[in-house]
């Protein structure tokens, strides 16, 4: 038994327009995207376009020029661990591996400016140029970093070298990390689709409305009440 016509369907009417508008958001009409992938494509570049900290990192890094380092580093693989010696070598350090283990001796400075500059390349989804340098796939190249960094981190506190570590988790998580993540995505700043940005954040604030007063109308219509 429906006990209020009117708002029943009316509500049932909202819900209706809300499915049919879903459904179209999951249409691939946007250059081949559906509206979420259009929106999620567009807040990563716009959140890329924030988070590029190579510049300042190198900066930052430069007070450990003359800081010399010597660690064991212990990898998953041997392709790992000799993938991560031609990639220290190439910064200037000694670097050799034994099967998983890896001997490193060097300037943390210029090992850790070495990895900024591969993740600024990464960064400017400049792939190919990673590619000829390491001849290896060029994400491939950022994880190796990666994983070095976490285990450089482990063993420099080991030695309780803790402002070396400290440099050395930064760069990883705010500059490796964050060009790894954000290969392939173009940068841009929220000021280049600020109405299409406004018209999206009002656009899902109404949308959610629509959805609450769509339901809230059924359900009164239908005679359900709320009370103490």
């Amino acid at each position: 038994m429906i006990y209020n016509k009117k708002e029943f369907y009316g509500g049932a009417s909202l819900l209706v327009v809300f499915f049919v508008i879903l459904f179209m958001m999951f249409q691939p009409i946007y250059h081949g995207h559906n509206g979420m992938q259009f929106l999620d494509n567009l807040y990563n570049s716009i959140s890329k376009g924030s988070i590029n900290y190579s510049s300042q990192l190198k900066d930052d890094m430069a007070k450990f020029d003359g800081k010399a380092i010597d660690v064991t580093l212990n990898y998953g693989t041997e392709v790992q661990a000799a993938q991560s010696a031609d990639m220290f070598a190439k910064a200037g350090a000694q670097a050799s591996a034994d099967g998983k283990a890896l001997h490193l001796a060097g300037s943390l400075g210029a090992i850790l400016k070495s990895s900024l500059d591969d993740a600024q390349v990464m960064y400017d989804n400049d792939g190919e140029a990673i590619q000829a340098r390491y001849g290896i796939e060029p994400r491939r190249v950022l994880y190796n970093w990666w994983i070095s960094y976490k285990l450089m981190n482990k063993a420099l506190g080991n030695q309780k070298e803790f402002a070396a570590a400290k440099a050395v988790d930064t760069v990883q998580t705010k500059s490796v990390e964050a060009s790894y993540n954000y290969y392939g995505v173009e940068a841009q700043s929220i000021t280049d689709d600020i109405g299409l940005v406004i018209f999206s954040l009002v656009f899902y604030v109404l949308y959610t409305l629509w959805y609450g007063f769509a339901i809230l109308f059924v359900f009164e219509g239908w005679g359900l009440k709320l009370s103490h």
